[in-house]
Order: structure tokens, then C-alpha cells, then sequence
């Protein structure tokens, strides 16, 4: 754009407010993290969004919103649902790219439609599982990582105490939904270990109590890579271990080289993978590749998003005032 971008070290206060009524036509103000504001950090409708401080205060001095954050577009903050309340709304380029190449991509996918669960975020994917299971968008449901762990408590296969809120809880979801769906999931067979500064290898049954998972161990990895070999469309979200960490990331990057030799139609979902595909020089063999995690899982669920629905109601609101 070559356009100077003046900084503010404040989001709603009288600098913030001092410095967007100073902006002339063509000039751009970054306003301090939105998160800083506690109300950012809570989900609302619109209608209570709108009476947030932060959007009273700043919507009062725009005339448009533009929304451009897709990895936040399954999240119902002020920022996000609050301003197309009040203020003429539309779609930022990026969101508009990634709606429309997901849209593409579904109308086309073929099954056997095969999902690939890891990274540290559990608690809203399990009920984006049970929509894409029900929806026909996954036949196979590989779990790694945190969510694996889940998984492999709830069989019994483990005993160790996972470090998650609501523990069991989150445990008893993931039970209940391999006793509905028992044909779906895939979990790890054998992981790899930290001892001594060293990886280990170890078959899930020789695993001590204390003992923390941190990649994928190699007849998992291989199991895994002939169901996306064999899958027509594969999506794949969140880290298989603890992938930065030195010697366990072999389970990461063996199933990104599996998903994208596949002849499947494939997305990568997530910074974490799309940072790696860059590592692992993979990035031209995917169909597509998203830094959304949680807003992609549930977009494939066909569940409208709360940025989505928020557009959609300004555009009709102020189409209207015209």
C-alpha cells in the first residue's frame, strides 16, 4: 500500500478516540491488542455486543466496518459481532478468499472424507466432530495430540491426568461419542516419549502413569498414512505432538508428507501447520491452507458462523436504511 501506519498504545481511550478523529481520508491508525479490554474476552449476541464500552465508544466514530479476521469468525465478541450491529458491515479480503475457496473445495469433496485431529484445543472441536460425523464430512477421525490423550482417557487406554479444565467432563463427551460412532475414530497405537533428554518410543500399554505424550510413535504414523492414502478428501488441523520441540516432530511432518502425497482433495488448518508446511517445503502440494483452526472446523460443519451471520444481518439492516 505504501501508506504510513501510525501506532496508538490504546484501544478505547481518550488517545485511541483522540487519534481516530484525527485521521484524514487515506490515512491508517493500529489501535493496542482488542484482547486488552476484559469485554473482548467474553462471547455475546449482537444486540448485547453493541452495548459494550469498547463498541459505544468506537462506533460512534466510524463509518464502516470491515472484518477481516477468519480464524476469529467462529468467536461472538464485540469486535466481531458488536460493530455490524451498529455500523454498515462487510467482508474483508480474506475472509471473502477463504468462504469462497471453502465453499468450492465442499461442493466437490468426495468421500471417504478423512479428519485429523491434534494441537491443545479440545473442548470445541468435540461437538464440531459429532456435526461433521452426522453431516457425512468425516468417515475416519484420526486423533493426535491433546485431543488423542482425550480420547485414549476415555478408552481406558490411559491413566494419566491430562492438565485440562473440566477434565472429566471433556473425557465423559469423548467417551460418548465413540460409543455412538465406534467405527469412526483412530487413536494412537504407540507414541514417543521424553527420558533423558531422549526420545522414546513406546507402545501405548507399556506407558507409566507419569509418563507425557509427545509425538506419535512409528505403526500409528504408518496406520494413519495408509487411511489419508486412500481417503478422497482429507482435512487436518493442529499438531501431532509436540512438534517444536526437538525429535518429536516426526509424527507432524510424516502426516503432512502423507496428506499431501494423497490424490485427495486436502486442507491444512491452523498457523502451527501452515508454518510447518513452509518448513517442510510442502506448501504447493496442498489444495488449500488456512491459519483458521476453530472457525474452519466449525465452517465445515455447515453451523453459520457468528462473523458470518453478523454480515449477513448488517447488510440487510443497512440495505434497508438506503
Amino acid at each position: 500500500m505504501n501508506r504510513k501506519v501510525t501506532y496508538v498504545n490504546d484501544v478505547m481511550g481518550s488517545a485511541a478516540q483522540n487519534e481516530i478523529k484525527k485521521l484524514n481520508d487515506g490515512e491508517i491508525l493500529l489501535l493496542d491488542n482488542l484482547r486488552l479490554c476484559a469485554e473482548e474476552n467474553y462471547e455475546f449476541s449482537g444486540s448485547n455486543a453493541a452495548k459494550t464500552i469498547m463498541v459505544r465508544r468506537l462506533s460512534k466514530l466510524l463509518d464502516l466496518c470491515v472484518l477481516d479476521s477468519f480464524p476469529s469468525a467462529h468467536r461472538s465478541h464485540p469486535s466481531i459481532v458488536g460493530f455490524p450491529y451498529v455500523l454498515p458491515a462487510c467482508a474483508g479480503r480474506l475472509v471473502e478468499k477463504e468462504v469462497k475457496k471453502l465453499d468450492e473445495i465442499m461442493n466437490v469433496a468426495k468421500a471417504p472424507h478423512v479428519l485429523v485431529l491434534g494441537g491443545k484445543k479440545v473442548e470445541d472441536r468435540l461437538e464440531a466432530i459429532r456435526l461433521l460425523i452426522e453431516n457425512g464430512r468425516a468417515d475416519h477421525v484420526l486423533l493426535t495430540g491433546l485431543i488423542g490423550n482425550v480420547f485414549l482417557r476415555a478408552q481406558g487406554r490411559i491413566r494419566s491426568t491430562l492438565g485440562i479444565k473440566r477434565e472429566d467432563e471433556i473425557v465423559a463427551k469423548a467417551h460418548t461419542l465413540i460409543g455412538e460412532f465406534p467405527d469412526v475414530f483412530s487413536t494412537p497405537v504407540d507414541v514417543a516419549i521424553e527420558q533423558n533428554g531422549k526420545r522414546v518410543e513406546l507402545d501405548i500399554r507399556e506407558l507409566n502413569k507419569d509418563d507425557e505424550i509427545y509425538d506419535l510413535g512409528p505403526k500409528t504414523i504408518e496406520h494413519y498414512g495408509k487411511i489419508i492414502s486412500e481417503a478422497g478428501t482429507v482435512f487436518i488441523s493442529g499438531p501431532a505432538g509436540f512438534f517444536e520441540k526437538e525429535d518429536f516432530g516426526y509424527g507432524t511432518k510424516a502426516l503432512l508428507e502423507a496428506v499431501a502425497a494423497s490424490m485427495a482433495t486436502t486442507i491444512v488448518s491452523g498457523g502451527h501447520l501452515s508454518s510447518a508446511l513452509k518448513k517442510f517445503g510442502l506448501v504447493e502440494k496442498i489444495t488449500h491452507i488456512s491459519t483458521a483452526g476453530g472457525a474452519l472446523v466449525r465452517y465445515l460443519t455447515a453451523t453459520k458462523l457468528p462473523m458470518i451471520k453478523a454480515l449477513e444481518e448488517s447488510a440487510e439492516k443497512y440495505k434497508a436504511k438506503k
